[in-house]
Formats: structure tokens, C-alpha cells, sequence
């Protein structure tokens, strides 16, 4: 498939920009009526050509007059090569300052210098190209390749072609991921195909008849892709880096905005609260409280809180789909004025309650670097799933880095999992010396008390530590056959109904014994009795000896023959009786009889062992 680019435009008011592109393309990228009867690009402009080696170029024509700053920079947000264009009889201007902040604040660091407007000052061009590249220095565009053209005349086009196609050649493509985020530009309807968007797809595949999001400022709604095009033809998908007209099917075009999202559902973080590193302009402390944000297509107020020159936490007026790394322009909330830019370092930032957090949350955010430290952030959560730093934009591998530990689903710190094993086992002894009969630590119990961020991470714990689970119950190992003071009762016990298996001892008799239902419980755990009732013990080979005895009686049989042959009493007959109904070795034929369901007496057979 031929290769696939989007340059924008960029540079100072009447430069030349509409007027290059439309002899690059032979297209007018300038919509709307009022722009042709002033001469002046409003809003964005699209067109589209394709180059001598079957590239496809997709340009965005971005407006120069500060006072649509707000649109240029919803045209520069997603584009990832720029024309940065100066005309050679103006050289550089005030609005060309404004452009080179704005490319140096969205990182963007490929790119042409063109010089137009050649044939009204031809012997300037080479000290305008000295000029811009000064006020560029400190940009990716200081050592960008400059072509000096002449729209009108055709003038220098060819050569500009030639060099677009050898600074995007080398272009890498985006890394492949398996969601979608298109920033919206434009909506509009086409008869017969009802609401149709558009923007730059720079993450994700876009498919014909997909199943999307559409985030707004309002609400997010599932909508369907009806169809797709880009630069003019129909597409059945389209990957990153294009152009993309997308019809959609379950959203009126009313209901979309520039600045909303398609996103593949529930792919994305949404937030409204981040963390962020400047990256250039102003620092943070001398800046307003109250600015706006332009990331994406999206503009959007919201409330700046420095936390040292360089590291600020932002509030915005409404989610948007944000990622670690994302670059973003802040703008002065009442003029044109950029105020630098910023590359977001967390989007699930932590609280900022206690006194010193924020100047303790800006050393944690100096020491990270600009894609996040994924140990530093795993130790920060205490767990987290792979799959969810991943979402958040960590460059997740594999395995984990060092310092981090698989656990199951998660990922943890390996400190934090060795102190969570220590906690976890100490928990259990201390309540076996607290209730050595009693019924293990319970599972809530144990999570509350080791102060584990995720009570699925108690598993691995549990594996990691050897204990004993049963029940939702832990003991360490062995401690469940403990009985400790209990022992010589329930050998006592043992050791008549080896004698008499039937022979239940009464109520009485166990308490004088010191066996409570505590101390039965704790046996019955140990597999050395079975209660049939609160006060109804035998052993637990006493099912498979009675079923033997009741296999062999005329069928059906009442209780009062089964009491009979087992030589016991009604006390331990019925609840002996129910508990075989309940294992489905009998049943009940009427209010009187049972009888032995035959396809299971070979289970009771060995009876003991189930």
C-alpha cells in the first residue's frame, strides 16, 4: 500500500500558505465563502495530492491572523510534519513567533522550510532562510531542508515536492497499537449519508462497519462507521498517519464538536485531572492560574496548580482521552498569547491532601522520564495490571522491569510483595495463637489486615507463602489437624466410636469431655469427626458403614429398620439418614420409606474417601 502522510501549514498571516498549497495540489483548501472575499484563511483548509513515488500527501492548511490561534492549533495538534512557510519580502513576523512556539510546544520535529513569495524579493531569500532558521533554533525545524517557491508562477514547486518526498521517506510509521483515537476537526452532513466527520487518525485502525465511541464534552455515545474516506476515495480501513472522512451511523451532527474524540470503547483513559512537565515556555509559577489547554483538536479551559517551575498539576473543565506523553499548548486564557508547552506525565495522578504532597509529587515527577518510569509507577499503585499501564500509555513490555514482580494478574513492587508475605503469614499466627481451635483467618480478614491494595493479589500470596486454604479460611500448614487442648477429648471419643460407630456420645458427655461446638468444629476440620448435628458426632467412615448396613434391608426401608440394624438411636438415625439424602445415597420415596439409590452404592462403598 502506497504510503500515507499529513503535513500541516504553518507561518505568519498573508505568507502564502493557501496559495502554496493549492499549487502543490490544484485544490482550494480554503472552505468557506467568507475566506475567499477577504482573502484570509479562517479556519482549516484541506487538500490533498500525491507525490512522484505514489506518497500520499495530506495537507492542512492552518490559519495565520492570531485571532484564530485557536483553530491553528487544533489543525498543528495531530499533525506530525509541518511547511513551516515565510515569505521572502516580509521575512520573518510576529505571527511566525506564535507558529515556532506552537510546533516547539507539540514536539513536532519534522518539516520543510518554504520561503514564497520569491518573486517580489529574490535577492532576499537566502537571508531569510538565515533568519528563520535563527528563530528556529532550538526547535526540530532548525536544520529543516528550505525550498524557495513561487506559487503563482510554479517556481521552486517541483524541487518542493522532491523534498517533501525526501523528508518523508524516512518518516517512521506510528507504533502499531490496537486502539483508536481520531480528534475531530470538522462535522458537517452529506445528503443521502447523514452525519460525516473528519480528521487526522494518528493511533488505531479505522474500519468500514466498526463499532465505535464518540467522546464529547457532553457525553460519550456509541456510533457505527457507516463509511470511510480519505483524500477523495473510498476506504474499507485506514491506519495511522491520514486524512480520514468518517460517516457515522447513531449521532446527529449537531451532538459533535471539534475537540471531540472516536475512540475504540473502553481502550482509553478519560480524564480530567493530570499531571504534566514543561517542556518549553514559561514556568509554572508565573503563569495564571486559570489558562486553556490545547491538546488533539480539543480546547478547553482549565485550572493550573504548580508544583515547581517545571511540573504542574492541571484540572480541565472536562475529560478528554489522555495519555502519558501526550503533548499539549497552554494559552493565555484571555489573549492570544502561548504560554509554553507540556508533555503529560500521569493521568491517574494521586491526591494532593496532606501538607508537602505537592512539593513531595514534584521530586517524584522530576526523576521520571518523559514515557514513565513503570517501577516507580507500580511501587507508586502498589499493584496494577500490565493491560492497564498499557492503557495509560506506559510503554509496557512482556515481563516486567526490574524491581517488579508478576503476581498473578498484576504487576507489584518486589519490596511490597516480600512485606505483604511476611504481613499475611504473621496475620495468620497471631490468630492462631488468639483462637488455636477456632476457624482460620478469613480471607476479608486477611486482606484488611496485610493492606493489600487488590484482594485478588491474596491468591499468589497464598501460593507464595505455603498457608492452607479451605473455605475461605487460612491456617498455616498443619494447623488445622492442631487441636491442641482439645486432642485428649476427641481421642476419647475416637477411640468409643471405633468400638460402636453408631454410638453418638450424648450432650452431656461431651462437655464433660471439654468439647464444645468450637473444639467439634475444629475436629471436624481436622477430618477426625463428622457433626451430623450441633451435638450428633461419628466418625467420618461412619456414612460408608451405614450405607453397607442399609444397602442390605428390604428396599424401601423406614427409620425405624434402619435405626434398628445400625443399633442406634432416632437422635443419630435421622440426621445419619438426612446426611446420606444430602450426598444422594439415598431418598426418599414417601413420608415413611427411603430407599438406596443403586448407581451410587459403589460410591458408598468407599464412602469414607468422598
Amino acid at each position: 500500500m502506497p504510503a500515507r502522510h499529513v503535513v500541516a501549514t504553518a507561518g505568519h498571516v498573508d505568507h502564502g500558505k493557501t496559495t502554496l498549497i493549492a499549487a502543490l495540489t490544484g485544490m482550494q483548501p480554503d472552505r468557506w465563502a467568507e475566506e475567499h472575499r477577504r482573502g484570509l484563511t479562517i479556519d482549516l483548509g484541506f487538500a490533498w495530492s500525491t507525490l512522484s513515488d505514489e506518497t500520499t500527501v495530506a495537507f492542512v492548511d492552518v490559519p495565520g491572523h492570531q485571532r484564530f490561534l485557536a483553530n491553528t492549533l487544533a489543525g498543528l495538534g495531530p499533525a506530525p510534519v509541518v511547511c513551516f512557510v515565510v515569505a521572502a519580502d516580509e521575512g520573518w513576523q510576529a505571527q511566525s513567533d506564535d507558529h515556532r512556539d506552537a510546533i516547539a510546544a507539540l514536539g513536532i520535529t519534522c518539516g520543510v522550510l518554504v520561503i514564497t513569495r520569491t518573486d517580489r524579493a529574490p535577492d532576499r531569500v537566502e537571508d531569510v532562510v538565515a533568519q528563520a532558521r535563527t528563530e528556529l533554533a532550538g526547535t526540530g525545524l532548525a536544520q529543516a531542508p528550505a525550498v524557495a517557491v513561487c506559487a503563482p508562477t510554479g517556481a521552486g514547486l517541483d524541487t518542493l515536492r522532491h523534498t517533501l518526498q525526501q523528508v518523508l521517506a524516512p518518516v517512521p510509521p506510528p507504533p502499531p497499537v490496537d486502539r483508536v483515537r481520531l480528534w475531530l476537526d470538522r462535522a458537517f452532513t452529506l445528503s443521502g449519508a447523514g452525519t460525516v466527520v473528519t480528521g487526522t487518525l494518528t493511533a488505531g485502525e479505522l474500519r468500514h462497519g466498526g463499532e465505535l465511541w464518540l467522546h464529547g464534552a457532553a457525553a460519550a455515545r456509541p456510533v457505527a462507521v457507516r463509511a470511510l474516506h480519505s483524500c477523495g476515495q473510498p476506504q474499507r480501513r485506514l491506519g495511522p498517519v491520514s486524512r480520514v472522512g468518517v460517516n457515522l451511523r447513531g449521532v446527529d451532527v449537531v451532538a459533535v464538536h471539534r475537540g471531540d474524540a472516536l475512540l475504540t470503547a473502553e481502550a482509553w483513559p478519560v480524564t480530567d485531572v493530570l499531571d504534566v512537565r514543561r517542556t518549553s515556555g514559561e514556568p509554572y509559577r508565573s503563569v495564571p492560574q486559570h489558562l486553556m489547554v490545547h491538546v488533539g483538536t480539543a480546547a478547553v479551559p482549565a485550572r493550573l496548580r504548580p508544583l515547581d517551575d517545571d511540573h504542574a498539576r492541571l484540572t480541565l473543565a472536562r475529560h478528554l482521552p489522555l495519555i502519558v506523553g501526550d503533548p499539549m499548548v497552554l494559552r493565555h486564557p484571555g489573549s492570544p498569547r502561548l504560554l509554553g508547552g507540556a508533555r503529560t506525565l500521569d493521568v491517574e495522578p494521586p491526591p494532593l491532601r496532606r501538607r508537602g504532597a505537592a512539593r513531595s509529587r514534584a521530586g517524584a515527577l522530576a526523576q521520571q522520564p518523559p514515557d514513565g518510569d513503570i517501577a516507580v509507577e507500580v511501587i507508586r499503585r502498589g499493584a496494577v495490571a500490565p493491560d492497564h499501564l498499557r492503557r495509560l500509555g506506559f510503554p509496557v513490555d512482556s515481563s516486567p522491569p526490574a524491581g517488579v514482580r508478576a503476581a498473578g494478574h498484576w504487576w507489584v513492587a518486589d519490596s511490597d510483595y516480600r512485606r505483604w508475605c511476611r504481613m499475611l503469614v504473621e496475620a495468620v499466627e497471631r490468630h492462631h495463637r488468639r483462637d488455636p481451635v477456632g476457624a482460620g483467618l478469613s480471607r476479608g480478614a486477611a486482606v484488611d489486615l496485610v493492606g493489600l491494595p487488590e484482594p485478588a493479589l491474596l491468591d499468589a500470596l497464598i501460593a507464595e507463602t505455603g498457608l492452607t486454604q479451605r473455605d475461605g479460611r487460612l491456617w498455616t500448614p498443619g494447623h488445622d489437624r492442631d487441636l491442641g487442648a482439645a486432642d485428649a477429648g476427641i481421642t476419647a471419643v475416637e477411640t468409643r466410636l471405633a468400638d460402636a460407630p453408631f454410638a453418638a456420645p450424648e450432650a452431656h458427655e461431651l462437655a464433660a469431655l471439654h468439647l464444645g461446638p468450637r473444639e467439634l468444629a475444629a475436629a471436624e476440620r481436622a477430618g477426625r469427626l463428622l457433626r451430623l448435628a450441633d451435638t450428633v458426632v461419628v466418625l467420618p467412615s461412619a456414612p460408608a458403614l451405614a450405607m453397607r448396613t442399609v444397602s442390605r434391608l428390604r428396599q424401601p426401608f423406614t427409620v425405624s429398620d434402619a435405626r434398628q440394624a445400625l443399633g442406634t438411636t432416632r437422635r443419630v438415625v435421622l440426621p445419619l439418614l438426612t446426611h446420606l439424602d444430602g450426598r444422594g445415597w439415598t431418598r426418599r420415596v414417601d413420608a415413611a420409606h427411603r430407599e438406596v439409590v443403586r448407581s451410587t452404592s459403589s460410591a458408598a462403598d468407599g464412602g469414607s474417601r468422598a
